[in-house]
């Protein structure tokens, strides 16, 4: 099961609407919501101030600070939860649950009204996820049978505040953000039976890395090393949990065929060196078909990613950036190197320059 495409119309940051192709657009919205049930007026109007569909492989996403790249990855995990609910009840919260720790309505965090009607569009599987901001509508119907298995690892490291968390979320409104306490629910489940040969390759590299295996044991998150010492996680390098992160999840079986990984700036705390680790085993994470959607500002990240695909279909990078009226665009493409509008290249440029300078007495 794979995320195919994502729609936001004046939804946070993600305001103004696009004016060309208007004719062609409108058709399609118009053939797409009958297809879904909807009323032909709510796409009858401007058109989505996001608009972009997804490959099965790796969508790496680059952009500045404030032009979505982590409210796409959470608009894609809320609409994953949501798919859940048939076979486990109450698995989607609020949907503000997932962007706003003050638990606010999306509604007051979003953009004033204007003439977009605000929205949330996610299809995969041939079904359509569709909120409306304006009166809190939820379209569902046979989004729920999708059953989408998704992660989220958000940038904050989560495991080493394990203790006693989740109880005291269930109780209390705590500063979390459903994706910061999701993550710990995912890595607190136990151990699957059977894991592939593809993933005990990847256990086997992330073991060697960080020098040991990880368990949970009374409310707490350890490392265990290869020599029988047990190190609790918040003793740990954090670029070592990061990676340990990924193990637990893998050994859950949460990753696995059919699945959606999503991870918001992967490389936080890791060493460059470990990069090519690091893109090793997310293709070896996308052959096992696993769909890969990541936030980054790491032009080696980037690079690996793009110098170590097989093939055409295998990465998709997607650059956000505003244009001079404060709308946020996208300039998509197969490989780094093609990319327009990317702001990771600009600031290498500028690096280049202040050396230059610098070098000549300026």
């Amino acid at each position: 099961m794979t995320i195919d495409r994502l729609c936001l119309r004046n939804f946070l940051m993600f305001t103004g609407c696009k004016t060309d192709d208007f004719s062609k657009y409108q058709q399609d919205m118009v053939c797409e919501s009958r297809a879904n049930g909807l009323d032909e007026y709510e796409i009858d109007g401007p058109f989505d101030s996001f608009d972009e569909k997804f490959i099965d492989g790796i969508n790496f996403f680059i952009g500045a600070n404030a032009t979505g790249k982590t409210s796409i990855l959470k608009c894609i995990y809320a609409a994953c939860e949501f798919s859940n609910q048939v076979d486990t009840p109450n698995k989607a919260r609020k949907i503000q649950n997932y962007f706003s720790s003050s638990r606010r309505p999306v509604k007051e965090i979003s953009q004033e009204e204007n003439d977009c009607v605000e929205l949330i569009r996610v299809f995969g599987g041939g079904k359509e996820f569709h909120f409306r901001l304006r009166d809190g509508f939820l379209g569902l119907g046979e989004w729920l049978e999708l059953g989408i298995k998704s992660v989220f690892i958000p940038t904050t490291e989560m495991l080493s505040h394990s203790k006693g968390l989740i109880a005291m979320s269930l109780k209390w409104d705590i500063p979390f953000d459903a994706t910061q306490t999701d993550i710990l629910v995912n890595a607190q489940l136990p151990e699957t039976n059977e894991i592939t040969d593809r993933s005990k390759e990847i256990l086997s590299m992330i073991s060697a890395t960080i020098g040991g295996e990880v368990i949970y044991d009374n409310d707490t998150f350890y490392l265990v090393k290869a020599d029988g010492l047990k190190v609790e996680f918040s003793m740990e390098a954090q670029g070592f949990r990061r990676l340990g992160l990924l193990w637990k999840l893998i050994r859950n079986g949460l990753l696995e065929r059919g699945s959606v990984l999503l991870w918001d700036e992967p490389e936080a705390s890791i060493n460059p060196e470990l990069m090519p680790l690091l893109v090793d085993m997310l293709y070896k994470l996308k052959s096992e078909g696993v769909q890969i959607f990541l936030a980054s500002h790491s032009y080696l990240l980037a690079k690996y990613i793009d110098i170590k695909k097989q093939s055409e279909d295998d990465v998709l990078f997607i650059s956000l950036y505003k244009n001079e009226a404060g709308e946020i665009r996208t300039a998509r493409a197969s490989s780094y190197t093609l990319l327009d509008r990317n702001p990771i290249e600009t600031a290498e440029e500028h690096l280049f320059n202040a050396v230059i300078t610098k070098s000549m007495g300026g």
